[in-house]
């Protein structure tokens, strides 16, 4: 079979390579699956690039990717025979392992691929693993937000698109801030009652004149943690929740305990990779009933548009930051 790999931590360009490799074959708890779409995560092209300086390889070869979609077409000793043919979406394939859905097939246990509902494209079941299950775990982790205001910061991104669209579909009223028009345009897709561009408008203005000056927010997703924290915390009510997910351009960002506390703010901190089995078999849940009842809606950058020949595109395209979507290489 087919697979991308690579042996030290670089450039898409400088490391990733693709060659014939021999089939894997499921373990006690595993499945086999047939890869038709593979996804690429910004967490997938930051492992591969040694992001703040992880250079180390914790496997001699790493074939990337944590999400992708496909078929089952074998199981190991302990799983229903009967999931084989099921069409299933796949996440954190990479998670401790080092064989990843960039590949024609992969394993992973069974756990982790979670079928995929008649009607549902492989294309949207690859879309998603690490970001739904994120914008899930942000959303509704400190509880229901029906009734309440909430903020997606970058509700045009990976995590953010679901992230508007879980809220909105659980009873919030949520604004949703971009950087550009084509994004404005997908956080409105998402359904974002009001969408803030904070290049050319004041996000702390438009927000006050949203909720009214004596309200404020009762939630923000956080994609951007180090750079909105003081805006964040000054638009907030009491009793206010923050859950972050990223702070990329400030990897140390500094709290300012004293405010923070003395609106008994609450900041809460994902990362998919850390969540518990619990959390994650509640994200699947909820993420395969939203599919089933047909309420997602999904946004892919060039679909059709790589290969596994192409893979150095793909993840110099998730790297740009200048497309809307996901980045998806067809394998199958």
């Amino acid at each position: 079979m087919k697979a991308v790999y690579y042996e030290t931590k670089g450039t898409a360009q400088q490391v990733l390579q693709l060659a014939e490799r021999d089939l894997p074959e499921p373990q006690a708890g595993e499945v086999r699956v047939r890869i038709h779409v593979s996804a690429v995560n910004p967490s997938d092209t930051k492992s591969r690039g040694g992001y703040r300086g992880q250079v180390t390889m914790p496997f001699p070869q790493i074939t990337p990717h944590q999400d992708g979609a496909g078929v089952i077409d074998a199981v190991g000793a302990g799983v229903d025979a009967a999931r084989v043919g099921q069409r299933v979406w796949v996440y954190e394939a990479t998670l401790g392992r080092a064989f990843g859905t960039c590949a024609e097939y992969t394993t992973v246990p069974e756990h982790k691929a979670v079928a995929l509902p008649d009607h549902t494209d492989f294309e949207a079941g690859a879309c998603m693993g690490i970001p739904a299950m994120t914008a899930h775990r942000c959303v509704l982790a400190d509880g229901p937000v029906r009734g309440k205001i909430v903020l997606v910061q970058g509700g045009a991104g990976a995590v953010g698109f679901y992230a508007v669209q879980i809220a909105k579909l659980e009873g919030a009223l949520v604004i949703a801030t971009v950087s550009r028009d084509e994004q404005a345009a997908q956080a409105r897709l998402a359904g974002a009652d009001h969408v803030i561009n904070y290049k050319t408008e004041n996000v702390s203005q438009r927000v006050k004149e949203i909720t009214g000056l004596d309200s404020g927010l009762d939630r923000v997703i956080e994609v951007a943690f180090g750079v909105n924290l003081a805006t964040d915390v000054a638009l907030l009510k009491t009793d206010g929740i923050i859950a972050s997910y990223a702070s990329d351009a400030i990897h140390e960002p500094t709290v300012p305990f004293w405010t923070m506390m003395a609106k008994g703010l609450v900041l809460h901190f994902v990362l998919v990779y850390a969540m518990s089995r619990q959390a994650h078999d509640e994200a699947a849940r909820y993420i395969t009933d939203a599919l089933q009842a047909k309420r997602f809606k999904h946004q892919v950058f060039a679909r059709y548009g790589f290969t596994l020949d192409e893979v150095v595109a793909a993840h110099e395209a998730t790297e740009s930051m200048s497309h809307v979507g996901k980045v998806l290489i067809q394998v199958g």
